[in-house]
């Protein structure tokens, strides 16, 4: 998930298809959005439609549901007896029970394909990227979703110093405010990718040991606290409002709204809570801000080329960048902690440019890519400026 451990962002693998046809965020930085402008229903982590009434997302629901394709239950193969051993000695559950949870469930024929890497990979543009997320319907949703849990906004904000506007862009971004959270069983999307990652991706072996503890990780939860209907969410195994991957829900997810349990599909609450204390868990600071705009014109080629290369890690200081004829402004200048020359591919225009700092970095622990990023931070500034001007009106999604 982040440069510094190979660690995988919660919504890392949830959002590749998103960031596949977006072409903007680097390799494999997904969130599995279940429905990026309603074109793919299985985002269930970035990609959320743009536009639709409570009652169209409904029915859109509804329709894709049957997109589902499953073929047969797994059984008790071979197969399905070594990884339930490996997943019950890992994760301390009985093998029984964990053998046939898996030999239960469906094989999804889909999912290998979808988790390939695209075969003619197109230019990455940011103002694309971008449009997906700040569209009016979301703006007004995210209005709606602050006025109705500014407590828990605020509250949120006083224990971990995460800013309310982060915490609501990252919830539009991943699930369109919880009306996108996936359409797929999750027991069957991560047991068909433990068992049959395709083996000619480049990185197979990495990605199925990584689904194989997801499983584990979900297994336990299931084990702990039992869900009444099968839960679903993305394709990649992201669920709620967040779109949580299971290790992350296990290391991260509070009960925020103290009813006894962890619930990111239904509530908010702990979807609130959780974000912010993700956030906190990997260093986010209070008060800081995420980025600076800089002018690197007349920075030389072979500078621009050092000073790029660490990508989204801060590793520069405000006068070594200016020592090398980047332009900051004010505030930049008298920043004193290190500082990530970010660039963003317009497509066929000219690339844009922003420092990173700190806060801006963990924002791409969870999805590792400067685009996701910087889309999360303007929507929810977006959503916050928006806030002085629409009044309680549903938000017109038509």
């Amino acid at each position: 998930m982040t440069p510094h451990n190979k660690q995988y962002p919660l919504s890392w693998l949830a959002n590749l298809m998103l960031a596949s046809s977006l072409l903007a965020a680097p390799t494999w930085t997904c969130s599995a959005l279940a429905a990026d402008n309603g074109k793919r229903a299985v985002k269930t982590a970035k990609s959320k439609p743009a536009a639709v009434v409570r009652d169209s997302a409904n029915k859109r629901k509804k329709k894709t549901a049957s997109k589902v394709v499953t073929a047969k239950a797994f059984g008790n193969s071979t197969q399905v007896q070594q990884l339930a051993r490996e997943i019950a000695q890992q994760h301390q559950l009985p093998q029984a029970w964990v053998q046939r949870q898996i030999a239960a469930a469906r094989m999804l024929p889909q999912l290998p394909q979808m988790v390939m890497p695209p075969s003619t990979p197109q230019a990455k543009n940011w103002n694309a990227y971008r449009a997906r997320f700040l569209t009016d319907c979301r703006i007004q949703t995210g209005v709606k979703f602050w006025r109705e849990h500014t407590l828990q906004l605020d509250r949120a904000h006083a224990q971990t110093g995460v800013e309310p506007r982060y915490i609501v862009g990252i919830l539009g971004v991943e699930s369109f405010y919880g009306q996108h959270q996936g359409q797929y069983k999750l027991i069957d999307a991560l047991s068909t990718l433990s068992l049959h990652f395709p083996k000619e991706h480049p990185q197979g072996a990495e990605r199925q040991a990584f689904f194989q503890n997801e499983l584990g990780f979900f297994l336990q939860e299931q084990r702990k606290q039992p869900a009444s209907k099968p839960v679903l969410g993305s394709y990649a195994g992201a669920s709620g409002w967040p779109q949580f991957m299971p290790s992350s829900i296990a290391k991260f997810a509070v009960d925020y709204d103290g009813d006894g349990r962890v619930d990111l599909t239904r509530s908010a609450a702990d979807a609130i809570g959780s974000v912010a204390n993700y956030f906190k868990a990997y260093g986010w600071h209070a008060d800081m801000p995420t980025h600076f705009a800089v002018d690197v014109q007349a920075v030389s080629d072979a500078d621009m080329a050092a000073m790029l290369a660490p990508d989204i890690v801060p590793s520069w200081s405000a006068k070594h960048l200016s020592d090398k004829q980047a332009v900051l402004q004010d505030e930049a200048k008298a920043f004193t902690s290190s500082l990530a020359l970010v660039q963003l591919h317009n497509g066929n225009d000219a690339p844009a440019y922003v420092l990173g700092t700190d806060n801006f970095f963990v924002i791409t622990r969870y999805n590792r890519s400067s685009y996701y990023a910087l889309a999360v931070i303007e929507l929810g500034e977006a959503v916050e400026k928006a806030l002085a001007v629409i009044g309680d009106n549903k938000p017109n999604c038509n």
